[in-house]
């Protein structure tokens, strides 16, 4: 169903800057650095029966995402982890989304920004499929975006920074107009990067290939979902993507925090099946996330 509460007006706490505060009163100010010069970083990461899946990994990327911006957050990856477990408890739930994100403030305005406060907020929701239950069936149907990854030598690429989502959000929006479910994007060679907000897979002969994160970010999901695959004996290789191999594979699918482990039934005139490693892949990433397994060989960090 789709959502209907805004984001701004909704019961619950939101962790913020140390103190978990009424949702309607976490708020900033209109000149904020981070509004106008995209000076924040951010994660997605999901909670499963009440337990954060993969927290510590979520919380180091996201110290390490703001250094490679300049800045240091003021809380350690322990403190981080707990401050994400406090709002997941304060807000009652069991299954959410979860979205720590850091960013610049409002003490300068102008590019420079060195004597910013850096603040800190954590804020978490129910939310289902990321694409929706029906994507989970017949696959998603991908255009191929006319915006592209940019090179790593142009911005910080393995930082996840607010600034390098602005495209992904014009390419999605253009899907959607369109009649399609996502994009796929092109990096600034021409090569298969990823979605707009997941990375991709692609399936042939039984083995699973996926670009190498040289220009975007080597997803803590994509990192899960290669160890379960190999944990079955399925060959893995990360490389070069061009779009016109996309005729030869057989099965396609996403993976991210938000969008789990996601078929693609097509890309553009190009056909996939939602076929039986996609499937597996999918109930194994399930359990693991559940259980704290693989159902089947284990998927071991």
């Amino acid at each position: 169903m789709a959502e209907t509460r805004t984001y701004d007006d909704r019961d619950g706490w939101i962790w913020f800057d140390g103190e978990l505060v009424p949702w309607r009163d976490a708020r900033v100010h209109v000149l904020t650095h981070a509004l106008h010069y995209a000076s924040a970083v951010f994660e997605g990461q999901r909670a499963y029966g009440g337990e954060i899946f993969a927290l510590a990994q979520h919380s180091e990327r996201l110290i390490r995402s703001a250094e490679l911006l300049g800045f240091s957050i003021p809380w350690s990856r322990e403190a981080i982890d707990q401050a994400c477990r406090d709002t997941l408890a304060a807000n009652g739930m069991q299954d959410a989304y979860m979205r720590p994100i850091a960013w610049r403030g409002s003490e300068q305005m102008g590019v420079a920004a060195q004597r910013s406060r850096i603040h800190l907020a954590i804020a978490c929701w129910d939310w289902g499929a990321y694409f929706g239950e029906e994507a989970l069936a017949r696959g998603l149907r991908l255009e191929i975006a006319s915006w592209r990854r940019p090179a790593p030598y142009t911005a910080p690429t393995a930082s996840k920074a607010a600034g390098l989502y602005m495209i992904c959000t014009l390419a999605k929006h253009q899907a959607a107009d369109r009649g399609f479910d996502d994009a796929m994007m092109l990096d600034w060679r021409g090569q298969v990067a990823e979605a707009t907000g997941a990375n991709i897979f692609f399936v042939k002969d039984g083995v699973l290939h996926t670009p190498a994160p040289d220009c975007f970010l080597d997803g803590i999901t994509r990192r899960t979902v290669i160890r379960l695959a190999r944990a079955r004996g399925v060959e893995v290789v990360e490389r070069a993507i061009w779009p016109e191999e996309l005729e030869g594979f057989e099965q396609c699918f996403l993976t991210g925090s938000a969008a789990e482990v996601t078929p693609v039934g097509a890309i553009g005139p190009w056909r996939f099946e939602v076929g039986a490693l996609t499937r597996q892949l999918m109930a194994d990433y399930a359990s693991l996330v559940r259980a704290g397994r693989a159902s089947g060989p284990a998927a071991t960090a």
